[in-house]
């Protein structure tokens, strides 16, 4: 049981005084400041009245650092962005045996089976779709591509323009 201590006079969680909270600094130093004029006195009142129980718990507040964003936001501006295709387009220079192991290393959770599917649909096709995803994941992923030497380039999955 927390109890909060002001000069000589001792409130716990479950007290009431004089019917105003106690959790602010400025209830705490009014109250000790010239609520009685005997400082010495203890008083206990139960805050709960006659036929309730237990104690009240503290309400958890998330608080942000200026410039961060708190998981909240961040759930909600991932529903919102827009997705965005990552797309393979075929090439006359990389075997298909290095665009596979390429796919299969660059993303994420991408099985053999799969990387096979859209290597051959870029070989056929001219172009496969990767993978869709948020816009940030897909340049990610577009940019890494390019960097082990493959064809692509992102789209908004709507097809048009934003």
């Amino acid at each position: 049981m927390e109890t909060a201590i002001c000069g000589r006079l001792a409130l716990s969680a479950n007290t009431v005084f004089n019917s105003k909270p106690v959790c602010g600094i400025g209830d705490r130093q009014s109250l000790c400041r010239g609520a009685y004029a005997n400082r010495n006195i203890l008083m206990a009142v139960s805050a709960t009245g006659p036929g309730k129980g237990g104690v009240l718990e503290r309400p958890v507040i998330e608080r942000t650092t200026p410039g961060r964003e708190s998981e909240f936001d961040l759930r909600k501006k991932k529903k919102t962005t827009p997705p965005y295709r990552v797309i393979l387009h075929n090439d006359n220079y990389n075997k298909r045996e290095y665009v596979v192991q390429v796919l299969m290393k660059v993303i994420p959770g991408m099985t053999l089976d799969n990387a096979v599917n859209i290597m051959q649909e870029a070989h056929y096709n001219g172009l496969s779709v990767v993978i869709i995803c948020s816009q940030a994941d897909a340049e990610d992923h577009c940019m890494q591509l390019r960097g082990n030497g493959l064809l692509s380039s992102i789209e908004p999955e709507s097809g048009g323009c934003c």
